[in-house]
């Protein structure tokens, strides 16, 4: 494809050289640039590509797309904002796949995940063929790609979509982060649906104040951008998107909505509920305990109906749907007690899901969990106080410390637990504390195993190294 074609939706400052170069790749990675790639070259926090350009054009850029450039021996275009750029560019670079695909966007501080794998279910069961994008990877076909962000950036997401089409994927259901709404990650992408999940605090080591955290997410609902939009109406932020959106449809558990459910009971293997979907009535069985996937499941539905799904294949794709890896997952069963993981790793998600279990255990439940370094720092205390005042006991212990000293974040958590009077032990070594925590069980008792889901990985001064809570649960049990 030639330069041209691609750079036709840029507003561009300044143009050199020739405009009809051929182009067989984009990049951002000046260590990643073939020959007869553009390479595309932004400035970041801490980082700034536009230094790189000639390294760029060393690997074999054939042309540069930057926002500045003393001299550059292959063609150039410098724009205001490169970061923008690239969604731009790469949208054109793979012929406008998406416009060849029905996606449904998710949003949200919690929930994006376990919404997004109930409407892949439900849409299975209605015979479609699907994509799924997000925190546990892509997956589609027979195809398999590791997670590295929630939202893929922009060159690897659009690469996708194009594989996606060609592979016969109708529908895409992509959890869409507060980041790549910040970074237009999804510029001109045209939802089929976009569902809100809620908001509550996270990220605030970015966004600084949930003022900012909130605008972010606020940017999926703007005009035009989804067809049929889904909103929380539990949830502050949701109510406003339900007021600027009076054409959006709702769901709750408390406040009147659209989709509700009634008649709920709950367990371990899951609950029971009528669904209410604009009065259509319909019960419904979840393998998933939790009130709160009661919630998603009403978003779930609720999109599939608006997308022309019927109700008793809803109910059936939610029951098809056994478990999401690290979402509040039943992964053993050790001396009589119970062994969950969950991604837990916010405030609002690590109570919810501890409150959720509490309703439900029958012995103690003890909680063990760390915070990723690196991070907001602010949540730390606050989820300590919360697991001190429902657990009966909790492990404090290290998740992903990054660059952080794992011990330094510990005692923060601890100043948390200390404040609610709850009992503890800090083990910094993460395998060390599942140990430990599996060792107190008794019958009735339950552990939740809390911050990293699913994750295939810790990350210690910047190494990723192999580990999953839920293998390393189950080799300690044997």
């Amino acid at each position: 494809m030639k330069l041209s074609e691609l750079i036709k939706d840029l507003q561009c400052e300044k143009v050199t050289g020739e405009l009809d170069v051929e182009i067989n790749g984009l990049a951002t990675d000046p260590d990643t640039v073939s020959k007869g790639n553009l390479f595309i070259a932004y400035k970041g926090a801490n980082f700034d590509l536009n230094e790189h350009i000639e390294k760029a054009v060393n690997n074999g850029a054939a042309a540069v797309v930057c926002e500045r450039v003393e001299r550059c021996p292959v063609p150039c275009v410098i724009v205001k904002d490169g970061r923008g750029a690239v969604a731009r560019i790469a949208r054109a670079y793979y012929g406008y796949a998406d416009k060849k695909l029905k996606i449904v966007a998710v949003t949200g501080t919690n929930g994006k995940t376990t919404t997004c794998y109930m409407l892949k279910s439900i849409f299975d069961k209605n015979g479609s063929k699907t994509g799924i994008i997000g925190t546990l990877g892509i997956a589609y076909g027979d195809i398999f790609i590791a997670p590295e962000l929630t939202t893929p950036d922009a060159i690897c997401l659009h690469g996708v979509f194009a594989d996606m089409v060609a592979s016969g994927v109708e529908y895409v259901f992509m959890e869409v982060s507060a980041h790549a709404l910040y970074y237009d990650k999804v510029y001109g992408l045209h939802f089929a649906a976009g569902i809100f999940t809620n908001c509550t605090q996270d990220h605030l080591d970015f966004f600084k104040d949930m003022k900012s955290y909130s605008l972010s997410k606020l940017k999926l609902f703007e005009r035009g951008r989804c067809e049929k939009i889904i909103v929380n109406s539990d949830d502050g932020l949701g109510i406003k998107i339900m007021q600027a959106n009076p054409d959006c449809l709702t769901y709750a558990l408390d406040n009147p909505a659209d989709s509700f459910a009634v008649n709920i009971v709950e367990n371990l293997d899951g609950s029971t509920f009528v669904i209410n979907l604009s009065d259509e009535l319909y019960d419904v069985k979840l393998n998933m305990p939790a009130r709160y996937n009661i919630y998603n499941a009403l978003a779930a539905a609720t999109c599939a109906k608006a997308l022309g799904v019927g109700i008793e294949i809803i109910a059936e794709g939610l029951k098809e749907l056994k478990s999401v890896s690290g979402r509040l997952e039943r992964v053993a069963k050790y001396n009589g007690g119970q062994v969950f993981v969950d991604f837990a790793h916010t405030p609002d998600g690590l109570e919810k899901s501890l409150t959720s279990l509490s309703n439900l255990c029958e012995g103690n439940l003890y909680c063990l969990f760390g915070c990723g370094g690196n991070r907001d720092r602010g949540k730390r205390p606050i989820m300590g106080e919360i697991a001190a005042k429902i657990a009966d006991f909790v492990i404090i212990t290290s998740d992903n410390p990054r660059y952080e000293d794992p011990y330094s974040i510990i005692s923060q958590i601890e100043e948390g637990v200390k404040k609610a009077g709850g009992k503890y032990v800090a083990i910094s070594d993460r395998e060390v504390a599942i140990e430990y925590a599996l060792n107190l069980l008794d019958e009735e008792d339950i552990l939740l195993v809390a911050g990293k889901g699913g994750e295939n990985y810790q990350e210690i001064m910047g190494v990723k190294h192999s580990y999953n809570d839920s293998a390393v649960i189950k080799k300690l049990i044997g």
